[in-house]
């Protein structure tokens, strides 16, 4: 008689097969909710029409864009303009300039815009980081007169105003100038923009600001002249504020700022091409202290980089080719982190 062994075949036991398809299941319907969250992002905010202007910064990053979207509430959600973007490979081809985008326009829409470079026309931009004579040409080149343009500088045109309350008498309007972006019509003037700017700069130096000025040490003026300072340094919010430290910490241990752009400033206003060995009052590798005046404009993060600079204990920065900043304690961390990060740059 021939026995027949059967091999029992192993079964998964029902508890864990349940759990399997709970779990499958959950799986598909948060991915089906997530495309369905992602899609809905994309819609336009609201049907209103109205447009706002918006001043892509050159050299800002994805994130940066698509954070100034979402504070101006022109688009639903940063994290998917961010997909969007990327998922059409766009991200290298979104283009600086000043845009007049509505709530009404779809993600989509808006990405369109900003990779065709579809700037708005009938706009004054003032940049942040520019210097007087450079906004001087961005308004003769906008289309306002010569003549016109340097009687809108002249400080003595706005002498109650109140964002000036601080300026030195004689000084210029370097640094008070607030970058924005404004609508031009036929009637619009060359004072009538420098007076909007002023406008947006005393909106900026609220009193509470001002107050963190002083908890700093400096009057308004000096924390203007070192917001320029960390303006034309670095771009990046969380690199100001960083930098912000390094300098006032110099400033209080009475070592001299060695800023490049401060003599970089220097030379320019002496008419000569951009040198860090220019002697000038500007130039702050050569001489302890700030500067006479700020360098250029000012933005509100640099204000604010100033008001709350981080807190770390820095002496030195370097920016590397790579665009990183890297920060060190001691000259020799410094030299150490420069010789081995900054070789096109520091040439």
């Amino acid at each position: 008689m021939k026995y027949t062994t059967r091999v029992k075949q192993k079964r998964w036991p029902r508890r864990l097969t349940v759990v399997l398809l709970v779990t499958i299941a959950l799986i598909v319907g948060a991915t089906l909710y997530a495309r369905q969250m992602y899609y809905r992002n994309l819609e336009p905010v609201n049907n209103i029409q109205t447009t706002k202007l918006v001043v892509v910064k050159e050299g800002s990053s994805l994130d940066e864009i698509a954070k100034q979207l979402q504070d101006a509430k022109l688009i639903r959600s940063a994290w998917a303009f961010k997909l969007y973007v990327s998922s059409k490979q766009a991200r290298s081809n979104l283009q600086a300039g000043t845009y007049a985008l509505a709530p009404s326009l779809s993600t989509q829409e808006i990405v369109i815009k900003l990779t065709n470079g579809n700037i708005a026309v009938d706009t004054v931009t003032i940049l942040p980081g520019q210097r007087i004579d450079q906004i001087r040409a961005a308004l003769i080149n906008d289309g306002f007169s010569p003549s016109d343009v340097d009687a809108a500088l002249d400080p003595a045109a706005y002498a109650t105003n109140p964002a000036l309350v601080d300026k030195p008498e004689g000084a210029n309007l370097e640094g008070y100038l607030f970058p924005d972006s404004f609508q031009k019509t036929s009637s619009t003037t060359a004072s009538s923009v420098v007076e909007r700017s002023l406008a947006g700069m005393q909106n900026a130096l609220t009193p509470d600001l001002r107050a963190s000025f002083a908890a700093q040490g400096l009057s308004t003026y000096q924390a203007i002249i070192l917001a320029s300072i960390v303006e034309k340094e670095v771009s990046k919010p969380s690199d100001q504020a960083q930098v912000a430290q390094v300098f006032l910490s110099r400033l209080k241990q009475d070592i001299a700022l060695g800023s490049d752009v401060t003599a970089f400033y220097g030379s320019i206003m002496a008419g000569k091409e951009p040198s860090v060995s220019y002697d000038s009052p500007y130039n702050t590798r050569l001489h302890k202290g700030l500067p006479p005046t700020p360098i250029s404009n000012v933005d509100i993060s640099a204000l604010n980089a100033v008001a709350h600079p981080s807190n770390t204990d820095w002496l030195y920065f370097v920016s590397g080719d790579d665009g990183t900043l890297y920060f060190s304690k001691t000259l020799e961390e410094h030299e150490a982190l420069t010789q081995q990060y900054c070789h096109k740059l520091c040439e």
